[in-house]
Formats: structure tokens, C-alpha cells, sequence
């Protein structure tokens, strides 16, 4: 499995219908920079994280926009799982100006997570102004990129490259390790029908 969504690639479209705060979105702007933060109420990280997101945003308010984006949520019913992310929502920001969306259709999570390679949230994207990707990673290390995309030194930085070859290596290696895992379990389940599935011998007279 190989990451399809690297550095450089266009930006994946936001299709959420449920908008949870703030108007919904629509599509990149060219001339603008965006912050897509993808968390879920089931990560211990995610809570504190958003915290976080709410100090960054007021740090980089002007020429950068900032989206909240819940796409992996587990919960029994959509609404269940809607319910979850609202309640997050309002314990972790609870006067938020940041656009936040639900997607429980698996969409945001297919085009955006496994696209790229990640396993895991939370998980911060950049948008820079082109309207192509110019960083996937770590909200933490937004602190000393994201000056780099708003002054245009960031993509072709050795810093840039050298993260993105760094996180698509891991994200091979976690993959390849998914995908060994899921085989030897098919075959176990293979060979375990098989001993089922396998005619009695009469014993012979």
C-alpha cells in the first residue's frame, strides 16, 4: 500500500453534511491557507488536541482558516455517534468560532486518512494557498511550520521533504504490518473451515 496523498497532491474536497459549529464549508479558496484537524471522541489525544487547536487559531487567526473534522467515529447508530462528537465539541470548545463536521458516511475517511496513509487521529493537514497539500502530520509541529507555509518557504524546504519521506515510510511500515496481520488471520480462519468442513473417516470392519 502506497500513500496517495502526499505533499504537493490537490486537495481532497470537504464533503460533510452535518456542520456541528460554524457555517458549512464549501470549497478551497485560492489565496487561502487551511487547517483540517481530523479527531474523534474515542482518542484519549483528541480532547486536549482541540484545546490546542483553539490556542493556534487565535495565534494564526488572519489568512488561515481552520476546520474541525470527526470521520472515524465508532458508535452503535450515526446519530449516536453524532451525539458523542457534539458533546466533545462542547466540553473541549466551548465557545469555538472553528468550523467543526461530522461525516459518518466513511467518505472524508477514505479521501483524507486512509488516502495518506494514516492510521491513526488526531491528524492535521495543511492546505496551502495553491490549494494543494503542504503538510500532513502533527498539530505539535504546526508551531514551526506554519509560519514556514504562510511566508512560501515550507514545501520546497529540505525540512518538508524530508518529514514527508519520514511519514510515509511509517505509514508503509504500519500498513504492511495491517496487512500481514489480516492475511494471517484469513488463514487461520481457512484452515480452521477446512478441519471443520473435513468428512469424518469410518473407522474400518
Amino acid at each position: 500500500m502506497t500513500s496517495s496523498l502526499n505533499l504537493g497532491s490537490p486537495a481532497p474536497s470537504i464533503k460533510v453534511k452535518d456542520w456541528l459549529r460554524g457555517d458549512p464549508f464549501s470549497n478551497f479558496q485560492l489565496g487561502n491557507i487551511y487547517i483540517i484537524e481530523f479527531f474523534s471522541t474515542t482518542c484519549g489525544y483528541c480532547g486536549p488536541e482541540l484545546s490546542d487547536l483553539a490556542k493556534l487559531h487565535k495565534k494564526f487567526y488572519t489568512g488561515v482558516e481552520f476546520i474541525g473534522i470527526a470521520a472515524s467515529e465508532e458508535a452503535a447508530t450515526a446519530d449516536d455517534a453524532r451525539v458523542q462528537v457534539d458533546a466533545s465539541i462542547t466540553k473541549s470548545l466551548p465557545n469555538t468560532s472553528i468550523r467543526m463536521g461530522f461525516d459518518h458516511s466513511g467518505e472524508m475517511n477514505e479521501v483524507w486518512l486512509k488516502a495518506s496513509l494514516s492510521f491513526h487521529v488526531p491528524k492535521t493537514f495543511v492546505v496551502d494557498r495553491d490549494c494543494s497539500i503542504a503538510f500532513i502530520g502533527d498539530l505539535i509541529m504546526l508551531e514551526d511550520v506554519l509560519p514556514k507555509v504562510i511566508d512560501g518557504s515550507w514545501r520546497a524546504s529540505a525540512e518538508a521533504k524530508n518529514a514527508e519521506k519520514e511519514r510515509i515510510a511509517e505509514g508503509e511500515t504500519y500498513a504492511a504490518a495491517i496487512s500481514s496481520m489480516i492475511e494471517s488471520r484469513r488463514r487461520q480462519r481457512l484452515r480452521h473451515w477446512r478441519r471443520r468442513s473435513r468428512p469424518l473417516r469410518r473407522a474400518s470392519t
